[in-house]
């Protein structure tokens, strides 16, 4: 059981890097640091959108429009990290 909560912890963990990159990428796109027209571009953009919009798109549905601010990130990240808490405070067994 330990293992498998482990595994979950470390997934949590990775898709909250996959959220900060995501969150970067949109920055960059928006201020034209990056072109989307290059294909790698096009490519990490489409792979992070379709991994973050799913889990995303219920929580902007959620907030009230902040106009054009998107804290939406920022908000699934403190979820991730308080259902961490859960796992490492209340499941993960502690052996002695």
């Amino acid at each position: 059981m330990r293992a498998l909560l482990e595994v979950i912890l470390i997934a949590l963990q990775l898709y909250t890097y996959v959220i900060v990159a995501s969150a970067i990428l949109s920055w960059l796109i928006a201020f034209n640091v990056v072109n989307t027209r290059s294909e790698l571009v096009r490519s990490i953009w489409k792979f992070l959108d379709a991994l973050t919009e799913p889990v995303l798109r219920p929580i902007r549905n959620i907030m009230p429009n902040l106009g054009g601010v998107d804290i939406s990130p920022v908000i699934l990240i403190l979820l991730i990290i308080f259902i961490q808490k859960l796992i490492v405070d209340y499941l993960i067994p502690v052996s002695f």
